[in-house]
């Protein structure tokens, strides 16, 4: 019967001497008939599969580090650990590890290390301690050896550590170091290097706080400044401590002991990153105390500050509030090390003392630094709580207009960022991502996080998320086409897709009323690829859908006339493009979207049936044949109807019924009982209203964008320029190679090509089809007439 299982993560050392994580699961020891002993099993916490399967073996060494840690090795060249979340299951195990050798628990290796000499041992076990050489500077050369002699052994260590922590050596040692010193005694400060270092790693907390002391710390950073290997040219630590690095004082601390701690902590983390060598595999594993002793050292600076430090917000000068921001930030930064339950706390903390309402004043500053320190602290808070951060910006939008909440000031920062990379808008994206996440809003019985805010970041955010995008489409061109911008809109598409994916119909009813398909793929001309990717990106997605709603949309709007006309101009060229484009085709012809492919091949398969260095055309033109064969002959397509209707399974996206009670309405009807109106039906009025309306969406971000006027589109040109045909119900077009008086080879497509209106058939011209007929297109040469 297997005991209770325990929460770890099964380590392995790899051939390098780096420890490889495994993976998470739960721990539990119990009898295995197969290796006929009591084992240890370790079964993944996600699937249940058996991540380790280890015989408890009489002779194998064990050893227990750090209260949450065992290891051991399983042959010669594998060694294994496994790593506790709680020290009681630590504890549970290793006694249980004990009980099959016969071991009392209390030890923390089960058998010595098989490279020592059996004198060696029988030294070890006869005598009762470790005696230290007197501690004077003709010993120092012994002293030194017998330290580095001792720690290969757990057991010497132990005994080396009792005797320098009894015998109060350390303040011997220190007095030797400032002999040695105004001696200018070389070969001594060397040994004393050898002899600090080897006491580090003794790991014990005993030793630590003496060396860590006040009267000690700054003598034992003079001692690791001289590494033999530097020779006569020690590093100057000291003098940075105590000349160069300066302690701020942000908030007034009056408590003693806790500026001590402060300094102390320091000075710590300092030894660890920037004095003691960097430690092989094997001394890592003996620096665990001191980590730990940074550690807790952390969670009491934290514990005390916490409380003290947003009562000093309120009150302060600007430039002290500057100086607090930035110490918040770091303060954060601090908190990160903290275990789980502490750092919860800290951040709830923060939380109730108003940390949300005062970022959202420092975001409101003109001082670039104090924004982007702002900029991190949220990040911090997302990172904890994204339900926190959600619902302070649904509160506060009953109360404050859109162009000051919270969450419109990020967008607008991350519009506005002016490094030239986009560092900061980049990181901006990836919080605002973080809060739109379905996957990690509270996941209760009615979903009322999910809902509520997601209809209310469509109607308050959305528009100012989107408005670079709409504003740069105008006309249906791009108004600038710079690489800076270009990156920018490809943040925006690139989380309007990520909406796309996880949202429903909130996306779905901002997509078809303001016709953003059709503007995205304004972009598909863009000079810069990632962009015009991004835009096919974005349209793959919507047709990975497969959702009807969006199907007729895309047709009733002439959609993929832009996709052909990129895959025309980008001619034979292999690249990215051709191949995004052609996926897309093969999509809808591997998925068998009906709709779709019916729509490709009435409108553009004369501009496409000469391709043929691969077969998604020709397969679509198949596809459509076949559709119509079934229409011809219903009994076919009766029966074909009955056996997919046995094998229908619900899929994983189907719509929630909320969601589907919306859809069933009148397509031409929104959420809030606003009418869909499509672009093709509104044309007739663009001229007229589209100026203003354009002027409203650029309201949220007049700061930061300029203000363009629609131009009236009564006159077109008819050759060598695109145009939408988002406006027409029935358009025909023709296609123009230039540099070309011959039909186009089936095997390499033209380098130029565009899609343009021509006369027979179009609206308005004689001999035109009845409205809603199927538009044709027909090859013409250049130079013929229109």
């Amino acid at each position: 019967m297997t005991d209770t299982r325990r929460r770890v993560k099964v380590y392995t050392l790899n051939e390098d001497r780096q420890w490889d994580d495994r993976g998470t699961g739960h721990v539990s020891s119990g009898y295995v008939e197969r290796l006929k002993g009591m084992s240890l099993l370790v079964r993944a916490e996600s699937d249940g599969s058996l991540l380790l399967e280890s015989k408890i073996n009489p002779n194998t060494a064990y050893q227990k580090q750090q209260d949450t840690l065992i290891v051991w090795s399983e042959a010669e060249n594998y060694d294994l650990a496994l790593s506790f979340q709680e020290k009681a299951g630590c504890d549970e195990i290793w006694e249980k590890i004990c009980q099959v050798q016969g071991k009392d628990p209390s030890v923390d290796i089960t058998q010595e290390l098989v490279d020592e000499s059996e004198e060696e041992r029988f030294d070890d076990m006869s005598s009762p301690g470790l005696e230290l050489p007197p501690c004077e500077l003709g010993r120092l050369e012994e002293l030194a050896e017998l330290v580095a002699s001792s720690l290969p052994s757990p057991l010497r260590r132990e005994k080396l550590a009792l005797a320098v922590e009894n015998e109060g050596y350390i303040r011997k040692l220190l007095e030797l170091f400032r002999q040695c010193e105004d001696l200018e005694n070389a070969d001594g400060l060397h040994h004393l290097y050898e002899i600090v270092k080897g006491i580090f790693l003794l790991n014990r907390t005993a030793l630590f706080e003496v060396m860590f002391s006040e009267e000690c710390i700054m003598d034992v950073i003079g001692c690791l400044e001289h590494d033999p290997v530097l020779g006569a040219a020690p590093r100057r630590h000291r003098d940075f401590l105590t000349k160069t690095a300066r302690f701020k004082e942000v908030i007034p601390i009056g408590d003693p002991e806790l500026r001590a701690k402060i300094h102390q902590t320091y000075r710590v983390q300092y030894i660890q990153d920037m004095v003691l060598p960097t430690p092989s595999v094997f001394e890592e594993n003996m620096l665990s105390t001191l980590h730990s002793f940074i550690f807790f050292n952390k969670v009491e600076i934290v514990g005390m500050l916490q409380v003290r430090l947003w009562g000093h917000w309120e009150g302060t000068s600007m430039h002290s509030k500057h100086k607090l921001v930035n110490f918040l930030k770091e303060f954060c930064a601090f908190s990160q090390t903290l275990q789980p339950q502490n750092r919860e706390a800290f951040f709830k903390t923060l939380s109730n003392m108003g940390i949300l309402p005062a970022l959202e004043v420092v975001l409101g500053m003109d001082d670039v630094q104090v924004r982007g320190a702002a900029t991190d602290i949220f990040s911090y808070l997302v990172e904890y709580n994204p339900s926190m951060v959600r619902e302070f910006v649904m509160q506060e939008s009953q109360q404050n207009d859109d162009d000051i909440l919270l969450i419109n000031l990020i967008i607008e920062h991350m519009i506005c960022d002016t490094d030239p990379e986009l560092g900061g808008a980049v990181q901006l994206m990836g919080l605002l991502r973080t809060l739109v996440d379905p996957e990690n809003m509270l996941a209760t019985a009615n979903k009322t996080e999910k809902t509520e805010f997601l209809s209310f970041f469509y109607k308050h955010c959305m528009h100012i998320l989107s408005a670079p995008l709409l504003a740069n489409t105008t006309d249906d061109k791009l108004s600038k086409d710079d690489f800076q911008t270009s990156q920018l809109l490809a943040l925006i598409l690139e989380l309007l897709t990520f909406c796309v994916e996880h949202h429903t119909y909130h996306i779905k009813n901002y997509i078809i009323n303001k016709d953003v398909l059709r503007r995205v793929l304004v972009l598909t001309a863009s000079q810069h690829a990632f962009l015009a990717l991004c835009a096919l990106r974005f349209m793959r997605r919507i047709i990975g859908l497969k959702d009807e709603f969006y199907n007729r949309y895309i047709i009733r709007n002439f959609l993929f006339e832009p996709v052909v006309k990129a895959f025309l101009n980008n001619g034979a060229r292999y690249n990215l493009m051709n191949s995004a484009i052609i996926e897309m085709f093969e999509y809808v012809r591997v998925e068998d979207v009906k709709s779709l492919t019916a729509h490709i091949v009435e409108n553009y398969w004369k501009a496409l049936e000469d391709v043929n260095y691969v077969q998604t055309f020709k397969g679509l033109k198949l596809r459509y044949e076949q559709q119509r064969e079934r229409q011809d002959n219903p009994k076919l397509d009766s029966m074909r109807s009955i056996l997919r209707n046995h094998r229908f399974r619900r899929d994983a996206r189907t719509l929630d019924d909320d969601e589907e009670m919306w859809f069933n309405a009148d397509e031409d009807e929104l959420e809030d009982g606003e009418a869909v109106v499509p672009p093709s039906d509104n044309k007739t009025t663009k001229s007229s209203a589209g100026a203003g309306e354009n002027e409203d969406l650029m309201d949220p971000i007049s700061k930061f964008m300029e203000r363009k006027k629609l131009k009236d589109s009564d006159e077109k040109e008819v050759l060598g320029k695109s145009s939408s045909l988002s406006g027409r119900q029935s358009p025909s077009f023709k296609l123009s190679f230039s540099g070309s008086t011959t039909k186009t080879s089936l095997s390499s497509p033209p380098p130029s090509a565009s899609l343009h209106p021509g006369s027979p058939g179009s609206p308005g011209s004689p001999g035109s089809g009845a409205k809603g007929s199927p538009p044709t297109a027909v090859a013409t040469k250049v130079g013929s007439s229109t």
